[in-house]
């Protein structure tokens, strides 16, 4: 079978040891994570995490069953289009000579980001949106040098139905 991105949503307890637990699990089987995103929901006892790995159809759904005996997950959505609004936010240090910056700026422009900061000789830059925007921007900016890139990693939600975290409270 063939290997594809799967993104996955747990709602989860806010307690300690759950984010280890499940990202232990999906190491013990073998998984490479490609990004995980955790933070409290409007419920300071509840957390939403954000899985994104690759593996065949049978895999990701044994994965789902494994973490859907855990006890601190309340609700597990597979994320994926139409169904699903998937974004990553990523800063990225530039070099950034003063006769350059003007172009970077308009780079910067057409992928909608934000220049957040500015020194004498180096930018940064942000922004947001899916993985494939992110990635083309970080290509459309390396001949200029890139200096650092820190990425959040996924964060999603899925636009059909609500969450059971309305149900829980």
């Amino acid at each position: 079978m063939e290997e594809r991105r799967h993104v996955l949503s747990l709602i989860v307890q806010n307690k300690t040891g759950v984010f280890s637990r499940i990202s232990g699990l999906l190491t013990r089987r073998g998984f490479n994570i490609d990004s995980i995103s955790a933070a409290e929901t409007e419920s300071s006892e509840i957390s939403l995490i954000v899985i994104e790995f690759k593996a065949d159809s049978k895999s990701a759904e044994q994965i789902k069953k494994q973490l859907d005996k855990q006890v601190d997950i309340f609700e597990i959505k597979e994320l994926s289009a139409p169904d699903a609004v998937t974004r990553e936010h990523v800063m990225i240090k530039v070099k950034a000579a003063p006769d350059e910056r003007s172009s970077i700026i308009a780079v910067a422009g057409i992928f909608r980001a934000s220049v957040v900061d500015v020194s004498p000789d180096t930018m940064i830059v942000e922004l947001t949106g899916e993985s494939t925007k992110t990635n083309a921007f970080i290509e459309a900016v390396k001949p200029y040098g890139i200096i650092q890139v820190a990425r959040s990693g996924m964060i999603g939600m899925s636009r059909l139905g609500a969450p059971v975290l309305k149900e829980l409270f």
